[in-house]
């Protein structure tokens, strides 16, 4: 008995001392109970790698086209809008690498320095995330919407942000040196607003779990989508599928704005999708293969697909 007493008292001051596991940024095993759908290639943190063409191909597409597909497969808080920018005509996309902060408060902010520091992580914890991102994400954090003292970075973090991932960022929160970030380059960054104020009163309180941006739900490996009209986090597992079905319907757009200008399109003026229309869509897409993103292979499917929906 005396031996069980003692082995469990060992085990708790072991607990004290080594935690088991970090409290701050989520494991490989959290992040993937939270995306365990998604069957493609991971980061070593565990985040769905989406591949580097999908992200160049999200770029042009509209958030309107892809807004539509995520509705139809149940996804419905996935947008918010309201955002100033440091480049707000250029849109982006990456992966998410989600980070959430909350109101300081002494107790909570000791015990997390406590772990930073057996972690062997430095300076304040605004800049942790930044050493957790790769090239081609996007650092996503939710800053509860405050802006003075809410300013997650300077420009001196905001270098940081833009040597690790060539991206950028999405903030629920402010910058400052707003002026000397908008000279980084391959840079830019959506953010509720500017203060010249220091970020102060404010405590990171996890990196890769879910977070809240406005009225959408972020997951660690989201497409993100920063765009003029505002920005759209596409589930990893559905962003191939998402793309592809907002290429198919940006091609059809084209196709009838050009009938439309050309008066070849009766009183249809945005619909009247029979196999006809579809099978002129078809010679117009082989008059201009340079249109086509996606693999012509991809292309086909989808045309036989609406094709099958139609009525005659």
């Amino acid at each position: 008995m005396r031996h069980v007493i003692g082995t469990t008292l060992l085990a708790f001051a072991l607990v004290g001392v080594f935690p088991a596991m970090s409290q701050v940024k989520m494991t490989r095993d959290q992040v993937l109970f939270y995306t365990s759908d998604w069957k493609g290639d991971r980061f070593p943190d565990g985040r769905p790698k989406l591949p580097d063409a999908l992200l160049k191909r999200a770029v042009d597409m509209s958030i309107e086209d892809i807004w539509d597909f995520l509705r139809a497969q149940g996804y419905q808080n996935q947008f918010e809008a309201g955002w100033q920018a440091l480049h707000i005509e250029k849109p982006f996309a990456g992966r998410a690498l989600t980070a959430q902060y909350m109101p300081l408060r002494p107790d909570m902010a000791k015990a997390i320095a406590t772990e930073g520091k057996a972690e062997g992580r430095v300076g304040g914890t605004n800049m942790w995330p930044i050493n957790e991102l790769q090239i081609g994400d996007v650092y996503v954090a939710d800053g509860f919407g405050k802006i003075v003292e809410g300013t997650l970075i300077g420009s001196n973090l905001g270098n940081g942000i833009a040597a690790h991932t060539h991206t950028g960022f999405v903030f629920d929160a402010g910058i400052r040196d707003q002026e000397e970030n908008r000279e980084i380059p391959d840079f830019n960054g959506f953010y509720r607003g500017y203060d010249p104020s220091a970020w102060a009163q404010m405590e990171l309180t996890s990196i890769n779990a879910p977070i809240r941006i406005g009225r959408a739900v972020v997951l660690p490996g989201d497409l993100v989508l920063a765009k003029t009209e505002g920005v759209l986090f596409v589930p990893a597992i559905l962003a191939e599928k998402a793309i592809g079905s907002a290429e198919f319907t940006g091609l059809k757009d084209d196709y009838n704005f050009e009938l439309n200008r050309e008066g070849r399109n009766g009183a249809e003026f945005e619909g009247g999708w029979n196999r006809k229309k579809y099978d002129g869509f078809a010679k117009w897409i082989d008059a201009h293969p340079d249109k086509l993103r996606m693999p012509r292979s991809e292309f086909d499917t989808m045309l036989a697909e609406a094709r099958a929906r139609t009525e005659d």
